[in-house]
């Protein structure tokens, strides 16, 4: 099992100009390692579409790089976004799903299936020809360098550490930039990013 913060802190270390969505109990450990523009938290929307949300900005930008750190519980709320993906043959996609069995953000209930199911088999099912499964912290460093100049959709898997992070929130107040922000506020931010790019 990797460690969550670890793990992250992996991926800023690589990540050079790829736009990041992240959802659920990720948006606010990854806006305090990394405050890059191109950040941003799908937080305080729909439960389970962060995924579909980065299809449509990889769909919009193909020549920019997207990445999704969706949770377990989020992916499997919305399977039918993986063929979905897979039949548009988006190339600048990278879905990396944090798999740690459990709604972290509602109490760390168990996911249905926790423990019996595999995503990288679900994705291969769905139709990704480049599918990742880590466990190990050094694997996925060694090998994220490649798979960050790999030609997309690409789908993988990381097995993290069950975790107690709060729940992360939209406030004037928050100390994480990127969180300080509306939905609205936030999204117009990225869209004007984006536009300038």
């Amino acid at each position: 099992m990797i460690n969550k913060e670890e793990c992250l802190k992996v991926l800023a270390k690589y990540r050079t100009d790829e736009v990041v969505i992240t959802t659920m109990s990720v948006p606010t450990l990854w806006g305090q390692i990394s405050e890059h523009e191109l950040d941003y938290a799908s937080i305080n929307t729909a439960m389970g579409h962060a995924a579909d949300f980065a299809l449509g900005i990889a769909l919009a930008r193909p020549d920019k790089k997207v990445i999704v750190l969706n949770g377990d519980g989020s992916m499997l709320m919305s399977l039918g976004t993986l063929v979905t993906i897979t039949n548009t043959a988006v190339k600048n996609l990278l879905i990396f799903v944090i798999e740690n069995d459990t709604y972290e953000v509602t109490g760390n209930q168990p996911i249905p299936g926790a423990g019996k199911i595999s995503f990288a088999t679900m994705a291969r099912g769905a139709g990704f020809q480049r599918v990742y499964d880590f466990d190990e912290l050094s694997d996925f460093e060694r090998k994220l360098p490649k798979i960050l100049k790999e030609e997309g959709p690409i789908f993988a898997t990381l097995r993290l550490e069950k975790a107690n992070e709060p729940v992360s929130v939209r406030r004037p107040d928050n100390p994480v930039r990127y969180l300080s922000r509306t939905l609205a506020e936030e999204t117009h931010r990225l869209k004007t990013v984006l536009a300038r790019q």
